[in-house]
Parts: C-alpha cells; sequence; structure tokens
C-alpha cells in the first residue's frame, strides 16, 4: 500500500491498532525485540574490522548512503536509483522496528513487507529539485530540529512508558498518545528526508501532523 504524497515530500502513517493488543509480549517488548533489533543493527551499523595476522573482519556494514551522495550530487548532480532504494528500505525497516519498540504495533517487524507502517518518499529528479551545494550544509541547517526532537524524544519515552501500563491493563494503546507518538516519528522522517537521506530541499515543517 503506497500512501500519497501531499504536502511535504516524505510521509509516514501508521495504522491504529483498533483492536486488543498483546499484553504477553507488549510485557516483554525489550526482550522480544532484541532479535529485530540486532539484524537492524547489522544492516545499519558501522563497519567494525578487528585485525589479526593482518586479515580483516568486517563483523558489520551497511547504513544510509550518505557522503557519497553528497558528492556525486556535489560533482554529477545526480542521485543513484539503487542508492535511493536502499536508503528508502533501510528508513522503512527502520521504522517498523521503531514502531514495534514503541509498541504503536505488536506484529513483529518484517524484513521486507511494508506492514502497517506506511512510508512514502519520493524520488527525486536531482538535476532539477536538488541543489548542488545545499547538501554540504542541510545537516547543520537541521540543528533547530534536532534540539526540538531531544525534548519531545523524552515526551516520547514517557508516552511509550505510560501506554506500556494501559495496554498491559485495557489491552489498548490511548489513541491521544498513539497520534502524538506517530507524530514524532514523522517529524524524524521529514528531517532525516532533508538532512541525511537528501531527497528534498524543503526545509522540514516545525509540526508533528500530516
Amino acid at each position: 500500500m503506497e500512501h500519497a504524497t501531499a504536502g511535504f515530500p516524505a510521509t509516514l502513517e501508521i495504522d491504529y491498532p483498533d483492536r486488543e493488543l498483546n499484553r504477553l509480549t507488549t510485557a516483554f517488548r525489550l526482550f522480544t525485540a532484541i532479535p529485530i533489533a540486532i539484524i537492524l543493527t547489522l544492516v545499519s551499523g558501522p563497519q567494525m574490522r578487528g585485525t589479526e595476522s593482518h586479515h580483516a573482519l568486517i563483523l558489520a556494514s551497511g547504513g544510509v548512503v550518505f557522503l557519497p551522495t553528497v558528492f556525486m550530487l556535489l560533482f554529477n548532480r545526480r542521485y543513484p536509483r539503487w542508492w535511493f532504494d536502499w536508503n528508502l528500505q533501510l528508513t522503512k525497516f527502520s521504522a517498523r522496528v521503531g514502531a514495534y519498540l514503541a509498541l504503536l504495533r505488536d506484529e513483529y517487524p518484517s524484513t521486507e513487507d511494508e506492514q502497517a507502517v506506511h512510508i512514502a518518499i519520493p524520488y527525486p529528479d536531482a538535476s532539477r529539485q536538488l541543489s548542488r551545494w545545499l547538501p554540504l550544509i542541510k545537516w547543520f541547517l537541521a540543528i533547530p530540529h534536532y534540539v526540538v526532537l531531544w525534548f519531545l524524544g523524552i515526551a516520547v519515552l514517557c508516552c511509550i512508558v505510560i501506554a506500556w501500563f494501559a495496554i498491559l491493563f485495557t489491552g489498548r494503546y490511548p489513541r491521544a498518545l498513539f497520534d502524538f507518538v506517530v507524530g514524532v516519528f514523522r517529524w524524524v522522517l521529514r528531517v532525516t528526508a532533508y538532512a541525511f537521506l537528501l531527497t528534498t530541499d524543503r526545509y522540514p515543517p516545525f509540526r508533528t501532523t500530516a
């Protein structure tokens, strides 16, 4: 299911679980998430190399293709499609894991299927839609967002703790808390698309709503 992109060219929607959630997996979510968290770390973490007798062992590799994209846009004004596809799929996978950890959904995160977490980021026409020089400083221009999101992150953690108790006692995620947490996730996605995925030059809005 692909949601139409409206407004800012990076959208996130997570289906509200209008049903009773699994109390058991909710209670032990930090433990049940360990296997998928390890997989996410392996595909998104930096390279870790150990050397012994001049032999290198790569323990993890991957992550968002950021610096190569900066230089490709700077020198060629191109955004290779396969780099974009990798960044998009990694972003979607990370969002599914994040939604699971935040108790927003109780189905186990898939490494491939979209499930109930819907992200849409259009592939940019780099030569027409993206600046040659702006990618060098987008991470810096986004600093005000980092500050706001730091405080919002604390609020999200509080919401998750409250939701954890609510689910254990009622089986439901309070809708107001759900909408707030999803809104912060949406804000993070917009900042990520602007500053690190480099898919848009449009500055992210300071809001949690769609």
